[in-house]
């Protein structure tokens, strides 16, 4: 077992005998055991610090077997990131890391002075200096940490406590303020291209990720068996993941303290969360990428050993064990070949993170694979289950890479909206997605619609044509037969043609529902579900009303009396608008995407 050194004995090093040093030594070491133990780990106060002392830093450069490298502390930054939190700063004269400087990954690692702790590598001074400096931040600070009590996974918010803010200050800024060592965010299992495409949404949200980092665990679930890894101590790798599996987002860092089952590490935010439960993993360096702007390790995530639970500003803390719950990702690709492909993965449970992985994964099923037939478009069916009794389905048509990028940020933003309603802390158990590929692009213009006449009477009929040109330029012609009820006489009607979703805002269900007109998530859910199918389009004998809705169910030209009775009641729930209701209804083009509305003017007489 590798131990920091007390500074005091490189002053006897070579002038006392040797027996006496080696029984020195180890009474030293048995002192540091004891130390060890949880709950009474020896630290150093600030006040004890002072300029000149010598220190052992303590992180892993390669594999999982952490080293020391000096230092010399220069002082302490009283305040440096608020009232009462300041930093120890030191000058990192060792050879190895004065060459490179602090590196990210190296967030967390633990500062001995005489065998007792002082804090934690965390804050970047200066990214072009010639003699390279380092923040720490106190030992005092870390255990504040680990004493925050945890929320049971019912008290937890569903969105973040604090806002999202990037984990390090824009470049412009960093050498004129205190920079966290920002955790190495490694994606594995997303090709390049979507990598590149994701990258302005995790920049967005406070992840600054690369793709230079891999996945040993494999696509295994939190629930299988996984081999044993090895037992965390102060210095060891530590990856703290947002989604664990065939795709995996985790960033690395490194563990400050151990204290029994409790580990605290990275010794700054890895996003301002607050209370928070991530899966905790093993991590295994594979090396240390020295730069003048930022060096970094280039980190192995391994399996998930415990939960993080919380995000704070001097650390994150959690504890060794079972992983949290996870939202379960499985994307099935039915490529031209026999075999599908299917990609799995879990997602942390984080309202605003979760979509932009999902998505991710989703698109890295589509366009990160060698099947050329997905270029032509593909229908994806998706399916969020929230419990045994609330889901929500979908089946839509892409035509084309920028069609897919529209329904992509139309994914997100519905995600995000059912994950922050406001009627109901939840998150998915798992969601679904089967890809399929079309053999042509469904994309359609349409050239003409047409009635036979605009005046009908009852009983007789009405033919609707309508001309049709498909992705290549073929001509096409259907013509539909609209029946005329004897009911419509003396009503002045409309014959729409509109894809689904249009027909569905005409007819009263609009695509953004205010939170105050509903009062349950099950209601959010009825008025999220779409009637009508999103590909192709409908025809539609509709007559012109005004819609009376309580929630999700609507009455037409309810009387005013009625009306005024029960807006006065709950205004907000109950409202009225102007809408059109179907008499007559079919769906054309099955298949196909068209984004035309055409309106027909249609009287039924005697």
């Amino acid at each position: 077992m590798s131990i920091p050194v007390p500074s005091v004995f490189r002053a006897f090093r070579g002038q006392l005998p040797r027996p006496l040093f080696i029984f020195a030594y180890f009474a030293c070491f048995a002192g540091h055991l004891l130390h060890a133990q949880p709950g009474s780990l020896a630290t150093i106060p600030l006040d004890d610090l002072r300029p000149g002392q010598h220190g052992q830093v303590w992180t892993v450069f390669r594999g999982t077997e952490p080293e020391p490298f000096d230092v010399e502390v220069t002082g302490v930054v009283r305040n440096a990131l608020g009232p009462g939190k300041s930093l120890i700063l030191c000058q990192l004269t060792d050879p190895r890391v004065q060459n490179m400087g602090a590196v990210a990954g190296m967030s967390g690692s633990p500062l001995y002075i005489d065998g007792k702790l002082a804090g934690a590598l965390s804050y970047q001074i200066q990214r072009f200096e010639t003699v390279r400096y380092a923040g720490f931040t106190p030992a005092a600070d870390l255990a504040e940490v680990r004493d925050k009590p945890d929320l049971a996974p019912s008290t937890l918010p569903a969105t973040p406590v604090a806002p999202h803010a990037p984990s390090a200050p824009p470049a412009s800024t960093t050498t004129s303020s205190y920079a966290p060592l920002r955790p190495v965010f490694t994606l594995s299992g997303l090709a390049p291209a979507v990598a590149d495409l994701f990258a302005p949404r995790f920049s967005a949200l406070g992840l600054e990720v690369t793709a230079l980092g891999g996945n040993s665990a494999g696509s295994a679930p939190l629930s299988s068996s996984l081999p044993p890894t090895a037992p965390l101590r102060a210095g060891s790798a530590v990856s703290v993941a947002l989604a664990t599996g065939d795709i995996t987002l985790a960033g690395t860092g490194t563990v400050s303290r151990v204290d029994g089952a409790r580990i605290t590490a990275f010794g700054h935010p890895m996003l301002s969360l607050g209370n928070v439960e991530l899966p905790m993993c093993a991590a295994d360096i594979i090396a240390i990428l020295p730069s003048s702007l930022q060096s970094f390790k280039i980190a192995n995530t391994g399996n998930v050993i415990g939960t993080i639970t919380q995000d704070r500003l001097s650390a994150v803390s959690g504890t060794l064990g079972a992983g949290p719950a996870m939202i379960a990702v499985e994307v099935s690709v039915a490529p031209s070949s026999p075999v599908a492909r299917v990609l799995r993965f879990q997602v942390a449970r984080q309202a605003q993170l979760t979509p932009s992985l999902i998505a991710a994964g989703v698109t890295q099923a589509i366009v990160g694979s060698n099947d050329g037939a997905l270029a032509h478009g593909f229908r994806l069916t998706s399916n969020i289950q929230f419990s045994a009794t609330q889901n929500l389905s979908a089946r839509t048509l892409h035509a084309g890479p920028q069609a897919f990028a529209q329904g992509l940020n139309q994914f997100v933003q519905g995600l995000s909206q059912d994950l922050q309603n406001p009627y109901e802390k939840t998150f998915p158990s798992s969601i679904s997605f089967t890809v399929e590929p079309l053999p042509a692009n469904p994309a359609v213009t349409i050239d003409l619609f047409q009635l036979s006449r605009a005046s009908v009477r009852a009983g007789d009929t009405v033919t609707a044509t309508i001309a049709w040109r498909d992705y290549q330029g073929e001509a096409h012609r259907e013509v539909v037969t609209l029946p005329i009820d004897a009911a419509w006489v003396g009503k002045n009607l409309d014959v729409i043609l509109a894809p689904g979703p249009a027909l569905d805002e005409l007819t009263g269900h609009p695509s953004v529902v205010a939170a105050a007109t509903l009062r349950s998530f099950d209601s959010y859910l009825a008025a999220m579900r779409d009637d009508r199918p999103r590909d192709g389009l409908c025809i539609a004998v509709v007559e012109k009303s005004t819609l009376f809705t309580d929630e999700t169910a609507s009455t037409p030209d309810v009387p005013g009396s009625i009306e005024r009775i029960a807006r006065a009641a709950d205004e907000a729930r109950f409202q009225t608008r102007a809408a059109v209701i179907p008499l007559y209804e079919r769906h054309l083009l099955p298949g196909k995407l068209a984004t035309l509305i055409v309106r027909r003017p249609l009287r039924v007489v005697d």
